[in-house]
C-alpha cells in the first residue's frame, strides 16, 4: 500500500516542479526586461499554457504505461516474495515439530529398549539359574552314584581281601620271620 502513496505524492511533485520551474524562469526573464537590456526576453503567452499541458499528458501517459505497470510488477514481486517467507517460516516450524518429535521418538525407543532388555536380561538371568540348578542336581546325582559305586566297590574289594587276609597275614609274616606261622 506505500507503493500507491509514494507514487501519488511523486506525480504531485512531478507536476508542482515543472511548474514552479517556469513560473520562476518568467519572472526572472520579465525581471531582466525590466532593468538594463543584455538578457534574453521571454514574454509569456498561449504556448506556455500548451506547453504546460503538454507535459502533463506526458506525466500522465508516461504513468499509465510505463511507470503503474512497473509499481504493479514490483508490488507483485514484493507479494510473492512474502508469500515465499511465508512458506519458509511455515517450513521452517514443521521441520522443527518433526525434528522435535523424531528427537522424542528417539528418546522414547531407547527407554522402550531399555526395559525390554532389562526383562530379557532378568529372563536370562532367571533360566542360567535354573540351568545352573538342574546342573548342580545332575552332578550331585552323578556324585551320589559315583559314591555308591565306589562304596560298593569297595565292599568287593574288602569281600576279596577278607578272604585272602590270612594267606597275606602267612606271606607277610613268614617273609618278617622267616618261618611259617600257625
Amino acid at each position: 500500500m506505500k507503493v500507491f502513496r509514494l507514487g501519488r505524492t511523486c506525480s504531485a511533485a512531478l507536476l508542482l516542479i515543472p511548474a514552479v520551474l517556469i513560473i520562476f524562469t518568467v519572472r526572472l526573464a520579465l525581471g531582466a526586461s525590466e532593468g538594463e537590456s543584455g538578457g534574453v526576453t521571454v514574454i509569456p503567452d498561449w504556448s506556455v499554457i500548451i506547453q504546460i499541458a503538454n507535459f502533463i499528458f506526458l506525466i500522465w501517459v508516461l504513468n499509465f504505461i510505463l511507470y503503474r505497470p512497473i509499481r504493479n510488477v514490483l508490488l507483485q514481486r514484493k507479494q510473492k516474495i512474502s508469500g515465499l517467507e511465508e512458506s519458509i517460516q511455515s517450513s521452517n516450524m514443521d521441520l522443527q515439530e518433526k525434528q522435535d518429535a523424531f528427537a522424542s521418538a528417539i528418546k522414547e525407543a531407547r527407554i522402550k529398549g531399555r526395559s525390554e532388555k532389562e526383562v530379557v536380561l532378568a529372563a536370562a538371568s532367571e533360566q542360567e539359574k535354573k540351568m545352573i540348578e538342574k546342573i548342580n542336581e545332575k552332578a550331585q546325582a552323578d556324585l551320589a552314584e559315583v559314591r555308591d559305586q565306589i562304596i560298593k566297590e569297595a565292599a568287593k574289594v574288602r569281600k576279596s581281601l577278607l578272604k585272602e587276609i590270612d594267606d597275606f597275614a602267612e606271606s607277610i609274616s613268614k617273609k618278617i620271620l622267616g618261618r611259617t606261622v600257625r
